[in-house]
């Protein structure tokens, strides 16, 4: 490493006279080499997990659910094609096929993100910040396969400038950057994401034509009869229970061998992801346990309503027919969105369960509803957090007289 710290300390000078070059340079810099800062002032002790360890682990816990997501992404396509139905079945096609359906994705949604933070880095004179490295592989995870690249750009662009540098950049932003994103293309362009036929990708891009002959590109170009990209929140809103099963086994809802989001399927891995995210002490137990509890509390009371066919779905099932353990294992446990008191995290997860419950059952316009149930909680966040700290302040007062 030696001769690249020289190179690096050769054009150092250099760059300082440009910001855009001094951005970049610094951005490189921080990436190869641990800064040698020293504190002058402030804080002294430090922790040795920090914000690029965080990052790190967070990247970590998620790649079982990209490595399924790959896979499901083909196994959709092929089985739309009514080729390889079996899981198992031109796994290797799939996971190519996967793989590049959702690397453009990948690509774009970086080169968005981090050039709009090279902007503001440069422009505010500070150091490019390592929070886009979990926004940037989040955001591919929660957006359906067959996304138009453009949208993604525009996504995420929009994100990273309102919900993030809006608020001075990493660490002080109030909502969840990818959901942002998320919302962003809910609203500003709903067809591309919600209905039957974005969560399967059908097409071939130009990376697809390259390996066209060992993905039988061209070769099967119509969909198989009696095919349908329902999820199973669309079959619930509909049909209740029943319709979902008979389209889809339990089995396949906790594997993640349906229709949906790229990394939200697979009930297992994502737990997998959440428990690493426990163990290592980035995610919040309790906010993961308050928004089961929230769940479960809300999903009774709609089951004992039951005045549509939703809402007569067991409660318990609703934890496989969605992206709820997704959600709380990366969206909810933010732990720069989600409120910081430890009273504060039971109320901030029940809610989220409760309100996310709410909105899935009861419009059927928006069947996913963790998305808005975990913006509209980190609202109202430092709220929480703030009537902790006083009941707390009252509490002790009241000891102390």
């Amino acid at each position: 490493m030696k001769p690249l710290r020289n190179l690096l300390d050769s054009v150092k000078e250099k760059t300082e006279k440009n910001k855009f070059l001094h951005t970049t340079y610094d951005a490189i810099e921080t990436f190869l080499f641990q800064p040698n800062h020293t504190t002058k002032s402030g804080t002294h002790i430090r922790d040795g997990m920090d914000l690029k360890r965080t990052m790190f682990h967070v990247v970590i816990a998620m790649q079982l659910c990209l490595i399924h997501g790959i896979i499901n992404i083909g196994h959709q396509h092929y089985f739309a094609m009514g080729m390889y139905e079996g899981l198992l079945d031109g796994l290797g096609q799939k996971a190519l096929y996967g793989f590049l359906q959702l690397l453009p994705i990948i690509i774009v949604v970086h080169i968005a993100g981090l050039a709009t933070e090279f902007l503001f880095a440069a422009i505010k004179r500070h150091q490019v910040e390592e929070g886009f490295l979990v926004s940037g592989m989040l955001i591919p995870l929660i957006m359906p396969p067959d996304i138009p690249l453009w949208m993604v750009a525009f996504a995420t662009i929009f994100a990273v400038i309102i919900a993030k540098e809006a608020f001075g950049g990493t660490g002080m932003n109030v909502l969840n950057v990818a959901l942002t994103a998320r919302v962003f293309v809910f609203f500003a362009y709903p067809t591309h994401i919600s209905g039957d036929i974005v969560w399967v990708a059908y097409d071939y891009n130009f990376l697809h034509q390259i390996f066209a002959g060992f993905l039988h590109v061209g070769e099967n170009n119509a969909l198989a009869d009696g095919w349908t990209g329902a999820t199973p929140l669309a079959l619930a809103a509909t049909g209740g229970w029943a319709a979902v099963t008979e389209h889809y086994t339990v089995f396949n809802m906790i594997m993640g061998f349906i229709p949906g989001s790229v990394g939200e399927m697979n009930k297992i891995f994502v737990l997998v992801g959440a428990g690493l995210l426990i163990f290592t002490g980035i995610g919040s137990w309790r906010i993961m346990l308050s928004m089961i509890i929230g769940t479960l509390f809300m999903g009774i009371i709609l089951n004992l309503l039951a005045l549509n066919p939703f809402m007569e779905v067991p409660f318990y099932y609703h934890f496989i027919i969605g992206s709820f353990f997704f959600a709380m294992a990366f969206m909810a446990t933010d732990p720069v969105t989600a409120a910081q008191t430890e009273v504060g995290k039971w109320i901030y997860g029940f809610s989220i369960g409760a309100i996310g419950m709410i909105i899935r059952v009861l419009n059927p316009a928006y069947p996913e509803g963790w998305m808005l149930a975990i913006l509209f909680m980190n609202v109202f966040a430092p709220l929480i957090d703030h009537y902790v700290l006083q009941a707390n302040i009252k509490r002790r007062l009241s000891r102390a007289v």
